[in-house]
């Protein structure tokens, strides 16, 4: 409303584009006077309802809003998983850094979630022994079944880095479903070889390395030279990028801690132990789902 203790409702619009410019206002006053609408509008009020109330009226007025809001947080879901900026020209870059999208884009936040890590083992030997097309070419077919079984599994795909593909899963089942992902991705690489297939003279083995817990998600990068990434670092990502440095072959490992959230579901091997800093914990290899 317009008229409320404290402070006025005009005063608010200004507060609130001040402090969270991506909050979305409907006025409700009986100061409909065009005077008060425009001075609404003006600071970026979403709409403008007079009294008295017309419920019909307020409700679809709520529910254009409310479809508002989730097209804008759509649009920044899909800027964080990409590249920002790298890909636009000049005039699509002013239109994103207006402050609605500045300052959803350089905020980060807590997450929990899981961190797939799979790396291509002998990469360095094929890229002596091959031409670059026939490297290349190689590894895009991996990536493209690690992305694929990723995707299927309710996935993001964060980056790819030389050799190595990373994944972030961040909803309800993000182990469990980061854990069947790597165990597809195996089984259909493993079933690449197959004699008609221009690349089957070299199939290099898969290690994949999975940890959950809790990350910093936001954007690493230069804005001054406009590459930007929406990524996650903490120490699971640590833990995950470790665990398939330990493999030489085809393997889903995971630690210890989740190992006992997951053993019910998935059958499991006990391997070595591993270190990441002063934290030492047993290291298992994910062999199949159970249930």
């Amino acid at each position: 409303d317009i008229n409320m203790p404290e402070m006025d409702g005009l005063s608010l619009l200004v507060k609130l584009n001040e402090t969270n410019p991506l909050v979305k206002v409907v006025m409700v006053s009986a100061y409909g006077d065009m005077n008060n609408i425009r001075n609404a509008m003006n600071q970026r009020a979403y709409d403008f309802i007079c009294k008295p109330i017309r419920f019909d009226d307020l409700e679809a007025t709520m529910e254009k809003t409310i479809e508002y809001i989730g097209h804008i947080r759509n649009s920044i879901e899909t800027l964080k998983q990409n590249h920002i900026f790298k890909s636009y020209d000049d005039s699509v870059v002013n239109f994103l850094t207006r402050n609605e999208f500045e300052k959803s884009i350089i905020t980060s936040e807590t997450i929990e979630g899981s961190v797939l890590i799979a790396n291509i083992h002998g990469f360095a030997l094929i890229s002596e022994k091959k031409p670059a097309d026939y490297v290349v070419k190689l590894i895009n077919k991996y990536f493209d079944i690690m992305a694929k079984e990723v995707k299927n599994n309710q996935g993001k795909v964060d980056k790819f880095m030389g050799d190595t593909f990373m994944a972030v899963f961040e909803n309800d089942k993000h182990l469990e479903n980061s854990l069947k992902a790597s165990l597809a991705i195996l089984s259909k690489i493993e079933n690449l070889k197959d004699p008609a297939d221009e690349l089957s003279e070299i199939f290099p083995n898969v290690a994949i390395g999975v940890a959950s817990g809790s990350m910093h998600a936001g954007n690493l990068g230069s804005s001054d030279f406009n590459r930007i990434d929406y990524s996650v670092i903490g120490d699971v990502v640590n833990y995950a990028l470790r665990l398939p440095a330990i493999s030489t072959k085809n393997q889903v490992l995971i630690n210890e801690n989740d190992f006992e959230m997951v053993k019910n579901n998935f059958r499991c091997n006990e391997l070595v132990e591993i270190s990441l800093g002063t934290n030492q914990q047993k290291c298992f290899e994910v062999v199949e789902i159970l249930k």
